[in-house]
């Protein structure tokens, strides 16, 4: 088998590196490092195969690529690619599926638990050194366990979600999805039930969609006004499925009591973002599948979705691209 150039355009953990360079020439070019953006576009022209996350590959970029045939994206997303683009080309797409499903499950129900027991203020409180006696209702939380656990969103992650709640935590689950679909739980644990009836029933809702032209935008003015009063978001999905400005107008007039939010229309979050420091906001910046374990296993899901796709095998997950019609 022939060598040919492989573009990682993302730091990989040295064994998977090792793995690519065993088979291939290998150029290391993050565009997201100073200096390093001329490099990356000058491996482009030479470039069958690519490695990394986050960067915008649209048609302009795949211009200047003419050999490229594999995109290997270290993410589940894939709205960072113009997939049209890639069809066009024949250029296979392949992400990571399924290894970061239990990794992210864990944070968006720690980031309930956190919103419930107001664990990020209650820390603040105590490291502003303003614990002088006992916590008055004041400071008083929620109960997480009982509570109406809403999932927006039943795929694998949302599913991961629900088990832990129902099971964990004994909170009732509805869920909402395109289609009908078993819960996957034990009888009468959770229901599927349409929008409407899950923003007024849940007392935390979780939102993991995937971005696309049906959900971008899709919780604004109208869908939070149907929030269960004192109902808590967390968002662990994609960032412009909220409208944002409509988020913080619903937290600022006490319609939610509060939202965890671990993606963002923009990121990195602006500076100048009132969601920064919103004092009923949790934000967190981007981490449901940062653990050392996960990201790990998504680099080595990768790396063997580039190899097998540039060997002309079936990669282990080859994203289903749409062409233009």
């Amino acid at each position: 088998m022939s060598r040919s150039v492989v573009l990682a355009y993302r730091e990989l953990p040295p064994d998977q590196l090792a793995r690519l360079r065993a088979e291939h020439e290998v150029i290391q070019a993050d565009p997201f490092l100073p200096g390093q953006e001329a490099a990356f576009f000058e491996a482009l022209g030479r470039a069958s195969g690519m490695i990394g996350a986050l960067y915008p590959v649209g048609a302009d970029l795949l211009a200047r690529a003419p050999a490229l045939r594999v995109v290997s994206s270290i993410s589940v997303g894939v709205d960072a690619y113009d997939q049209e683009a890639l069809a066009e080309r024949d250029i296979v797409l392949c992400h990571t599926p399924r290894v970061l499903d239990e990794t992210v499950a864990d944070l968006l129900m720690g980031m309930v638990l956190a919103m419930g027991r107001r664990i990020h203020e209650l820390a603040d409180h105590v490291r502003a050194g303003q614990w002088d006696g006992n916590v008055g209702p004041a400071l008083f939380g929620w109960d997480v366990h009982g509570k109406t656990l809403g999932v927006l969103g039943y795929g694998r992650i949302g599913h991961a979600v629900a088990r832990r709640a129902a099971l964990g935590f004994g909170m009732p689950v509805l869920y909402c999805a395109r289609s009908p679909r078993d819960s996957g739980l034990p009888e009468g644990a959770a229901r599927q039930v349409q929008l409407p009836e899950l923003l007024s029933e849940s007392d935390f809702l979780v939102v993991v969609l995937p971005l696309s032209g049906e959900t971008r935008g899709l919780l604004g003015e109208a869908e939070f006004a149907r929030m269960k009063p004192g109902a808590f978001l967390i968002n662990g999905g994609r960032g412009a499925v909220l409208q944002e400005d409509a988020l913080i107008r619903a937290l600022d007039e006490g319609k939610l009591r509060g939202a965890a939010l671990d993606v963002f229309a923009t990121e990195p979050l602006p500076l100048d973002s009132p969601l920064r420091t919103h004092p009923k906001v949790l934000p967190l910046p981007h981490v449901g599948s940062a653990t050392h374990e996960t990201r790990h296993a998504m680099a080595e899901m990768a790396t063997s979705n580039l190899l097998m796709a540039l060997r002309g095998e079936t990669p282990l997950a080859a994203y289903p691209l749409r062409r233009r019609s």
